[in-house]
């Protein structure tokens, strides 16, 4: 899935994409170009342990366990929606792949159908970009229409709030 070439799918400079599959699946792409060091932005998406400090509506993320590059994790996001709260939960096997600054993930578990995809770290001369791709399909009496309202309002400051502590952590 590539972005088109208009930029009438950006939203400050964030651009967003939305591709509708079979059987009530969304694949989304996300793409942020940001001046931050790909190596500070690898240490950030990396730092499973930390991920709820700064990542909104993520109540909880935890490195279960690692093997040379493979690990697991287990997240937790909540949030109010018509005024309940709602929350959900994954455990993720990531491939770490650091000298290419991917990250490719995949459900082992949890409260969704499907939920994998991957975050890139790409380098344009003076200008990097972190991607971010998801494929997801809600559970049974989830309905994907909400899951992509709220993924289509929240990845966004998801890249802005890890843009935001990569730039804390290049003053530290």
């Amino acid at each position: 899935m590539d972005f088109p070439y208009s930029d009438k799918n950006s939203v400050d400079g964030i651009k967003q994409v939305i591709e509708y599959l079979s059987e009530g699946s969304r694949r989304l792409l996300v793409k942020l170009p940001t001046q931050v060091n790909p190596d500070i932005l690898w240490s950030v998406l990396t730092d499973y342990d930390n991920l709820s400090r700064f990542i909104p509506n993520l109540t909880s993320s935890n490195l279960l366990w690692r093997r040379r590059n493979t690990v697991g994790i287990k997240q937790v996001g909540s949030q109010k929606m018509l005024g309940l709260k709602f929350s959900a939960q994954v455990k993720l096997e990531i491939i770490e792949y650091p000298d290419d600054g991917r990250l490719d993930f995949s459900m082992s578990s949890g409260d969704f159908r499907h939920f994998e995809g991957f975050w890139q770290i790409e380098q344009y001369s003076e200008i990097t970009s972190l991607v971010y791709q998801l494929t997801v399909k809600g559970s049974i009496g989830m309905p994907i229409a909400l899951i992509e309202q709220r993924l289509k309002n929240d990845i966004s400051s998801n890249l802005r709030a890890i843009e935001k502590e990569a730039q804390r952590r290049s003053i530290n």
